[in-house]
């Protein structure tokens, strides 16, 4: 009797151990991209709620990427690049169209290069933040309000790597359709 009461607590145990590294798994993919985001670690751009001062005199060029996959939509940056003032809040906007014949809901993921700009790059507003639904044949523009920190021009590592490429790639949402409210902004003409 004794050795089937061992036997099953320690089944229990082990339960509990695989229950427990299941749920693990399941939360280290939101506290990597937490933990990416606050440290820019990776290349990942941080979130802000303010721009610093800007740093007159201190320039750096930032070039925009864009990507689909699995969705019928065509993304494109309606800027290829822009030269910011270190500190300077800077405004960019995305051209997203939906080629399909039914409404598709998808979201956007970021990075930037050289990694070593990723913790100098914060976005104060992003389309990104927020699933983004399009109607068939419509056109959206999404803005992007970003700086660079004023800090970067100390770093040599980062700013011998040459311009900043702020990336994005549209997916397919997962957790299924939700209209966005903002910051998607009129359709673009024609």
């Amino acid at each position: 009797m004794a050795g089937a009461r061992g036997n099953a607590r320690l089944a229990l145990v082990c339960g509990g151990v695989v229950a427990a590294m299941v749920g693990l798994a399941f939360a280290s993919v939101p506290f990597y991209r937490a933990f990416c985001q606050a440290t820019g670690f990776n290349g990942a751009v941080r979130r802000a709620s303010y721009a610093p001062k800007a740093l007159a005199g201190h320039t750096v060029t930032v070039s925009f990427d864009t990507n689909v996959r699995g969705l019928s939509w065509t993304f494109t940056p309606v800027q290829r690049s822009q030269d910011v003032t270190l500190g300077a809040p800077k405004l960019a906007f995305f051209r997203a169209t939906n080629t399909g014949s039914t409404a598709v809901t998808g979201r956007a993921l970021f990075n930037v290069t050289p990694e070593a700009a990723g913790p100098y790059f914060s976005k104060l507003e992003c389309f990104c933040f927020k699933n983004q639904t399009i109607k068939p044949g419509e056109t959206v523009e999404f803005p992007v309000v970003y700086f660079v920190d004023p800090r970067y021009a100390a770093d040599r590592d980062a700013v011998s790597a040459g311009p900043i490429t702020l990336s994005y790639t549209f997916f397919p949402a997962v957790t299924g359709p939700r209209v966005a409210t903002a910051p998607a902004l009129k359709p673009a003409p024609g």
